[in-house]
């Protein structure tokens, strides 16, 4: 059993994965002439997935019938921790036009340090 995952038809070929994941492509010259039918999916759907454990399969979610049919609520955009969300004028609340902030090269000790 596969599954059609593509059809190419610059090249003219059908991509399939098997149950067990494998990738192939067959052209469609061979793909005519293969004896097809339907399947239905298998029971365990987890043969092409890697690394999926038994707790992953369970449905764990606590969700009622009434979360799903609660319409969704916008999200506020949360501002970066870059961004400076304060006023202009918070950084200098005397109006001097000088930054509140000293700067290190101002610091004796740091300037004898970075000679």
């Amino acid at each position: 059993m596969f599954q059609v995952i593509a059809l190419d038809a610059g090249s003219r070929t059908i991509e399939i994965q098997t149950f067990d994941g494998g990738i192939d492509e067959i052209d469609e010259e061979s793909w005519s002439t293969l004896p097809l039918g339907l399947a239905e999916p298998p029971e365990d759907w987890t043969g092409p997935v890697d690394a999926v454990s038994v707790d992953d399969l369970e449905d764990s979610s606590e969700m009622s019938v009434k979360d799903l049919e609660t319409p969704l609520q916008p999200v506020s955009a949360a501002g970066e921790a870059w961004e400076n969300t304060k006023d202009p004028t918070e950084d200098d609340p005397e109006g001097e036009g000088v930054p509140v902030e000293k700067l290190a090269l101002d610091n004796p000790v740091a300037t004898v340090m970075l000679r």
